[in-house]
């Protein structure tokens, strides 16, 4: 019986033509996918900021030949009282919205995602609505809720027996920050609740049966299941919103412009002021402040990793 030798698995050779064309089409599939982007990347954010690092060193009015003062701007924001008073609003704001809206979206989203209310939907739509408001709406709609003569929060006051008169909440100094709290709470709640009311109808539900096997409440389960699995996504919340409360100052701007006596002004609302204001028109100078409220935004999420590490969750 004749005995043949065993065929091997021998690779056909590939043309160079084919390797190299096929790399070809690689390059140019990622240049197409990646090249726009990362281009508007560096046109609409890289170059802006690099420009105002440049702008930062001069006394320039945008209309006028720009002077070189160097430094001198950054040694007038940090002698500018209007600069640290402004920041403390900033800072106040900070411990106040952010800690406000994250734990009344947490409370909201527990009990839409655990408790099957026939009216979930609708909770969840009502808790969404301000979100498709403009902001500018929203601040029209407090400035009469705040009114003196016709507001709402008045006429409940006058409800329960505590008539104030026709006072008028934004345009007192002692009542305007807080006041403003309320409006940016409001607006900001319902994005958060149905990012958390995601987050936690993702937990296995066999963590929750488990839990109340043993006897565990409802305070049990969210501090011990809830908050821990999820808290990848609070961090980011946390995050957005610092970088809202510490940039934003439209809100602030069509409430109150800053007053009454610069009671509200917050570092952004100067900034925007020191820019484009009739009056002052200083882009140099804003271009400064610009650059502390980067350093202040950097240094926010530095802490915010420092203390609230990632954390990787697996089911």
């Amino acid at each position: 019986m004749a005995v043949y030798p065993r065929t091997k698995n021998v690779k056909k050779p590939v043309k160079r033509g084919i390797l190299a064309k096929a790399k070809v089409q690689r390059n140019l599939f990622l240049l197409l996918a990646i090249g726009p982007p990362f281009g508007g990347y560096l046109l609409f954010t890289l170059y802006p900021n690099i420009l105002s690092v440049y702008y930062s060193l001069l006394n320039w009015d945008g209309m006028t030949e720009p002077e070189f003062v160097g430094l001198q701007n950054f040694v007038s924001m940090f002698q500018d009282q209007f600069v640290w008073r402004a920041l403390s609003h900033n800072l106040f704001l900070l411990l106040v919205v952010p800690v406000s809206v994250i734990l009344i979206s947490l409370v909201l989203a527990y009990f839409l995602s655990n408790k099957n209310y026939k009216e979930n939907k609708m909770l969840k739509l009502l808790f969404f609505f301000p979100n498709i408001l403009s902001t500018v709406v929203i601040a029209i709609l407090w400035q009469f809720i705040y009114d003196g003569n016709y507001g709402l929060l008045n006429e409940l006051r006058r409800f329960i027996g505590l008539d104030v008169g026709n006072f008028y909440w934004l345009g007192d100094e002692r009542t305007a920050l807080w006041a403003v709290v309320p409006a940016w709470v409001w607006g900001s709640v319902g994005l958060y609740v149905i990012i958390f009311v995601n987050a936690m109808d993702s937990i296995p539900k066999s963590y929750y049966e488990a839990a109340i096997m043993d006897g565990a409440r409802d305070w049990t389960l969210l501090f011990k299941i809830t908050l821990p699995t999820i808290m990848p996504i609070v961090r980011v919340s946390i995050l957005f919103l610092i970088l809202l409360t510490v940039k934003g100052f439209d809100m602030m701007l069509i409430l109150t412009n800053g007053g009454p006596a610069g009671s509200t002004d917050v570092i952004g609302l100067y900034m925007y002021n020191l820019a484009f204001g009739e009056e002052t028109r200083n882009y140099g100078y804003a271009s400064a402040i610009g650059m502390l409220l980067f350093v202040i935004l950097i240094t926010a999420k530095i802490i915010v990793d420092t203390y609230m590490k990632k954390r990787n969750i697996d089911y």
